[in-house]
């Protein structure tokens, strides 16, 4: 509907330059906005208001030339100027009711555009390092990121959904060492677990299975394991040099071969983990890419060569730094640390221009908040190696914070006291838990009730918009229990018998949806689609409360019916864009 008016809008525009109304002038894309007062109409543009400083003229005479030159419309019924220039437009009634059959007839397609039609879309979200399952945390960013693929998806784009696998790096490596630790453990030998090794009992677990599958071959005494390390943290020393020391003796202890299976066989289990929790939780990809691939292939260290030619690298205290505040970052970047070892931000440079291989027209990545610092140095290792930084959208996404009981849940990933997404999902299910994280703002910080998430009742959203759809297949179950049926030709032709104030906001809800869709899309802003269907929801529990659909006037009956059928299916495909099912009963 708002680009019908916007192309009437532009066609009086381009008329009245034309005739010479209005001066030749660079003329912007009008804006339509939905009015919060009926009595303004429908729509309201202030595109008046916009070309009065380049025309140098009254925005109410700009105004008044738009709407003398407006080319007649079925759909619009009366156009009045406002205020000091805005142009409202009221449609037809007939227009307003023919958002039904519209919605009927496209079906799942309503709500959809094209305004992607023919792009791209890489967006790389989740992400989390391979070194322990997924919780809670990692969930927000999943819902999300699915979300806004799914949202990109219904407006034209070919969304390729991407997991970048850290499968290489120091956190790999203590996630190696930790689990041969555990494994020693297993063996009998006596050790004093590092502060900053991984202590989740999946370690454990691991730790059984490579007992299982090698026996004692790669027991070590832990004199050994623990000889010339630094001190750890609890007795004054450095916990990072302290692991670090520790991994370095272990890949001596095991040698190459050794210890790569030790590195595999976690990275193997986790890694499985992670997908399967994922599939449960209605999140798919269409590539899961390797860091290590990278490493393997050249890529980093082709990209190093070319940072270094370029000369935008220099070389201090045997490393190699980025010099990153050349583009804005604070403070300039390792690449190479001073021991040969090429950095996360390396991986992360070649990674991106990967990204870029294609030349999509969306570059998306999802992070947590914490990563906000991260943005710059990316962009800048972008911009040194000749690419088009803007195009690069970082979404970042704040933590969510569970409660249970009106107390708040404790959690920490390294110590292993965190509650894993897929116990989320067991306990408040996948629906309630995908719609609960697009519920707010993903900028915004979250409190998750998990009490909320399970209750049936009306205060839960989900629960809400769901029932709002098992409400509708309820009467079509009655009517066919009452020996009837729903003939969709009759109901409308007899759409002009809704003229109750609760059917009339179902149409105008109704007709909102491709809006809702487009706006979430293009602004990556999913919680305006489910506070969209909350409100459809809201509008059709009213309704359904103070009027019978199935009624003696046949006429009417079968108009009401078709009308709670259109708002049946935009709850199914809203429902379906957050991934979230729609139940006939509950």
């Amino acid at each position: 509907m708002k680009q019908a008016l916007q192309d009437l809008i532009q066609q009086a525009l381009e008329a009245a330059v034309v005739a010479g109304d209005l001066p030749e002038v660079s003329l912007p894309v009008p804006q339509i906005d939905r009015t919060k007062d009926k009595s303004h109409g429908d729509f309201a543009s202030n595109i008046a208001l916009m070309l009065a400083k380049p025309t140098k003229m009254n925005p109410r005479e700009v105004a008044a030339i738009i709407v003398a030159t407006l080319p007649a419309d079925s759909i619009v019924e009366k156009v009045d100027i406002a205020g000091p220039g805005f142009i409202n437009f009221t449609l037809t009634a007939d227009m307003a009711q023919q958002v039904v059959s519209t919605v009927l007839s496209q079906a799942e397609a309503y709500g959809n555009s094209d305004m992607g039609v023919g792009k791209t879309a890489n967006v790389e979200f989740v992400s989390a390092n391979p070194t322990g399952p997924l919780h809670v945390g990692h969930g927000r960013g999943a819902a999300y990121g699915s979300v806004v693929s799914s949202l990109l998806s219904a407006v034209g784009y070919q969304v390729h959904r991407e997991y970048y696998v850290n499968d290489a790096g120091r956190q790999m490596d203590i996630l190696a060492t930790s689990v041969w630790l555990r494994y020693l453990e297993a063996c009998g030998e006596k050790v004093t677990f590092p502060r900053n090794g991984y202590k989740g009992a999946y370690v454990f677990d691991i730790a059984a299975t490579l007992q299982a599958t090698v026996g004692n071959d790669f027991q070590r005494s832990a004199v050994n394991v623990f000889a010339d390390i630094a001190v750890d943290e609890p007795a004054g020393g450095d916990k990072e040099k302290h692991i670090d020391d520790l991994t370095r003796n272990a890949k001596a202890l095991l040698g190459e071969e050794n210890y790569r299976q030790v590195f595999d066989l976690g990275l193997t289990a986790i890694l499985a983990d992670i997908k399967a929790d994922l599939e449960a939780f209605g999140t798919e990809y269409e590539a899961w890419f390797s860091e290590r691939s990278l490493m393997e292939n050249g890529a980093v260290e082709q990209e190093i060569e070319r940072l270094k030619a370029a000369d935008v690298l220099y070389e201090k205290d045997g490393a190699w730094w980025f010099r990153s505040t050349n583009y804005g970052d604070e403070k300039d970047r390792v690449v190479v640390r001073d021991n040969g070892q090429t950095t996360y931000f390396a991986s992360d440079i070649a990674y991106h221009l990967h990204k870029f291989h294609d030349n999509p027209e969306l570059v998306i990545d999802v992070w947590g908040s914490d990563h906000h610092g991260y943005i710059p140095r990316v962009k800048a290792g972008l911009t040194a190696s000749g690419k088009n930084a803007d195009k690069l959208t970082v979404l970042l996404v704040q933590f969510a914070v569970l409660y249970r009981g009106g107390e708040k849940i404790a959690m920490s990933t390294r110590s292993g006291e965190f509650v894993m997404l897929r116990d989320l999902v067991k306990e408040i299910g996948r629906d309630a838990a995908r719609f609960f994280y697009v519920m707010r703002s993903a900028d915004q910080h979250m409190d998750f009730d998990l009490d909320l998430a399970k209750s049936q009742s009306n205060d839960n959203p989900v629960y809400y918009v769901q029932y709002a759809h098992a409400r509708v297949c309820s009467v079509f179950r009655q009517l066919a229990e009452r020996g009837l049926s729903w003939d969709q030709a009759v109901g409308e032709t007899n759409i002009g018998l809704l003229t109750e104030d609760h059917e009339q906001s179902l149409m105008t809800a109704l007709s909102r949806y491709p809006e809702v869709v487009l706006s979430a899309a293009m602004n990556y802003t999913p919680h305006i689609l489910t506070n969209y269907l909350v409100d459809l929801a809201r509008d059709f529990h009213s309704y359904y409360n103070a009027h019978h659909v199935i009624i003696e006037d046949i006429n009417l009956s079968q108009a009401r019916l078709t009308l709670i059928r259109a708002v049946q299916q935009v709850i199914i495909n809203g429902l379906g864009i957050i991934g979230v099912n729609a139940p006939e009963t509950m």
